[in-house]
């Protein structure tokens, strides 16, 4: 696998976009509830509200914007997801601690592969998964199942 990007396409960032139908849910849950910096937002340009949240330390960027009246966004699918490969089984508890304090709770995956791993997931409230996962991906091994 290689580990740079090819030469014809020199990305200095990547930004993935979704639609919401709960804008002031979505943007307590990213932002208040799990803590990620947000970059920019805007209410009501060209129709559209959006927040863009920054994950810290890298050139990543998560933007959710909200449209139309009333919002229409596809139906949740558990293999689409947001997985935040944290440091450590140490600060995968601390996530659930704070997400807990904050009103939610984990819930269960279709796939096993994450809670074989010490994996944590949670549903945002637009019912898509967040996974707190316990190594870094490409840095660290990935845990085998217990």
């Amino acid at each position: 696998m290689t580990a740079t990007w090819p030469k014809h396409l020199d990305v200095g960032a990547v930004r993935f976009a979704r639609p919401t139908a709960h804008y002031d849910a979505l943007l307590a849950f990213y932002r208040d509830d799990l803590q990620l910096p947000v970059l920019a937002d805007w209410r009501g340009h060209s129709g559209y509200d959006g927040v863009v949240f920054g994950l810290p330390g890298t050139p990543v960027h998560m933007e959710i914007t909200q449209h139309g009246n009333p919002p229409r966004i596809p139906e949740p699918h558990p293999e689409n997801q947001l997985v935040l490969y944290v440091r450590g089984p140490g600060a995968v508890a601390a996530g659930v601690a704070r997400l807990r304090e904050r009103g939610h709770e984990p819930v269960a995956t279709a796939n096993t592969y994450w809670p074989e791993r010490g994996a944590v997931a949670f549903a945002d409230p637009d019912g898509w998964l967040v996974i707190l996962a316990p190594w870094v991906f490409g840095e660290d091994p990935v845990p085998q199942p217990a």
